[in-house]
């Protein structure tokens, strides 16, 4: 159930962002929930090995190169979603930002303690 409730403010938290940053583009509430759902695969599957095969750029730039990670996973989400659109990787680097910075702050609010 959790999981669900997550899903459901990360496809707002992404309509959001939509609306607010130019660069991003999201057709309806179901693509932003499809971008949710797929955003928690890659983020399972693809980021760990990003992050291990990146390991000596991350270590050097001490975290930084984690966000250009992020980037990336968003670029890869535009082209495998039909309905999502980012305009470049400045776009997905800050719209990959606001949306951790959004999901940390709303996890943290809506978690039972």
């Amino acid at each position: 159930m959790k999981l669900i409730f997550q899903l459901l403010l990360t496809a707002i938290v992404v309509l959001v962002l939509a609306e607010v940053l130019p660069g991003v583009g999201v057709e309806s509430f179901v693509t932003s929930l499809i971008v949710a759902v797929v955003l928690a695969l890659l983020n399972m599957t693809v980021k760990p090995l990003l992050v291990f095969l990146t390991l000596p750029a991350t270590l050097i730039t001490f975290g930084l190169f984690m966000l250009v990670i992020n980037a990336v996973i968003i670029l890869l989400i535009d082209w495998l979603i039909p309905g999502f659109g980012v305009d470049g990787f400045w776009w997905a680097l800050l719209f990959s930002l606001l949306l951790t910075i959004a999901q940390s702050v709303l996890f943290r609010l809506t978690e039972k303690k």
